[in-house]
């Protein structure tokens, strides 16, 4: 039964767009080899077109591309004349699995694949590039723009973490607990960038649901881990605002002005006890105090200041970073303490950094010099990555003009 090409096309793009990361997982976890894997796959999504055309989708879309790839793997490396003792187990290997009755059953190895991308023979950010390329599907540009990098730099690194891995022979396994310490902080800072970027992308990615699907694994492998638990809550309470985010307009809208009736009250009553629990431990790290930040701005009444600022507080003395104290210093004007949350944000002087523009704008106004509020809303509005954030600005800046 053959299949029209618009069917085929629209198959291969949901699958790929669903299941690559656990794909790619699967096919690495098998060749012990980035770049092979996902050339691989991608010859397979070649062949689907034509193949499925002209046989009809298979009921197993997701095995029969594993499968497929596995043999293009294999007619990859015997064409570069090598390996011939690895061809031959991976052709046994494709051998087994194609016997497999539909639909094929694999196991999810993206666990596996995070922390080897996360492995501290990888600097930090080559470990969330490689992680985000194999296990989230973001393009090189895609990454580059994460980072504010440019394309061909950014491919490079990654081609480099995915050479390196092979060359120190990383071990494609999650690490025991003598190990886990120092690669957990990592892994979580990859699952909060897959979310991210996800989350300011928009719903077609899927990336969201992708990192809190993580972050449940690793939740579930390690559990009474307050970090993870700190995670997955920061993770819960921003997606739970997801559909509010916008408004009708098509401004971006802050917590406090957000639809409650459009938040996911289901999440939300997950991520406010595994706060609760985490912080009860008495060890407190970054992502719980970030989550726990994420509760207060969704409090009654337009978000608990005060008690965000103390967060911010101690946050600053985990992570003393720039992008802390400019959110430490925007909680001082929303206190009322404008004049010192002006000298706070003016010291930082982070002219590339669009938020730092917005942040400045906001708190001049609260300091009352109007014309000198309307000019950074100018430069913020200018440097805006969305068009729902230069709204937003927008809308700021006319009531400072007023």
């Amino acid at each position: 039964m053959t299949a029209p090409p618009i069917a085929v096309a629209q198959a291969i793009a949901q699958v790929m767009r669903h299941d690559r990361g656990r794909l790619i997982a699967a096919l690495i976890s098998r060749l012990r080899d980035f770049q092979l894997a996902e050339d691989a796959l991608q010859d397979a999504a070649i062949s689907a077109m034509s193949h499925w055309g002209r046989a009809g989708l298979p009921a197993s879309p997701q095995g029969w591309l594993l499968r497929v790839a596995l043999r293009k793997a294999i007619d990859r490396l015997r064409s570069a004349g090598r390996e011939g003792r690895r061809v031959a187990d991976l052709t046994v290997l494709a051998e087994e699995e194609a016997a497999e009755v539909e639909p094929m059953v694999f196991p999810d190895d993206r666990l596996r694949l995070i922390f080897t991308c996360c492995h501290p023979a990888l600097d930090p950010k080559s470990r969330v590039a490689l992680t985000l390329r194999s296990i989230g599907g973001l393009t090189t540009p895609e990454i580059a723009a994460a980072f504010l990098d440019e394309d061909a730099t950014m491919g490079q690194r990654i081609s480099r973490a995915k050479a390196k891995t092979a060359a120190a022979g990383i071990p494609y396994a999650v690490p025991g607990p003598e190990l886990w310490a120092e690669r957990l902080q990592s892994v979580l800072a990859v699952v909060y960038l897959i979310f991210n970027a996800g989350y300011t992308q928009g719903a077609a990615r899927d990336l969201c649901d992708e990192a809190i699907f993580l972050a449940r694994m690793v939740d579930g492998l390690r559990p009474g881990e307050g970090e993870v638990e700190g995670c997955l809550a920061l993770l819960l309470l921003t997606r739970a605002r997801r559909a509010a985010r916008v408004g009708d307009d098509g401004a971006t809208v802050p917590p406090a002005g957000q639809d409650r009736r459009l938040w996911d009250i289901a999440m939300m009553a997950e991520a406010v006890p595994l706060i609760a629990r985490a912080m009860g431990r008495g060890v407190v790290g970054p992502f719980q105090i970030k989550a726990a930040i994420a509760a207060l701005h969704m409090a009654p009444g337009g978000g608990d200041w005060p008690g965000i600022l103390r967060l911010y507080d101690l946050l600053l003395v985990q992570e003393p970073t720039d992008v802390v104290r400019l959110n430490r210093a925007v909680a001082l004007a929303e206190v009322g303490q404008a004049a010192d949350a002006l000298a706070a944000v003016e010291v930082l002087a982070m002219q590339d950094y669009q938020p730092w523009h917005a942040a400045r704008a906001y708190v001049l106004g609260r300091a009352g010099r109007r014309d000198e509020s309307i000019a950074a809303y100018d430069r913020a509005i200018a440097m805006a990555p969305t068009v729902a954030d230069a709204l937003f600005l927008g809308k700021r800046r006319r009531e400072a003009a007023h």
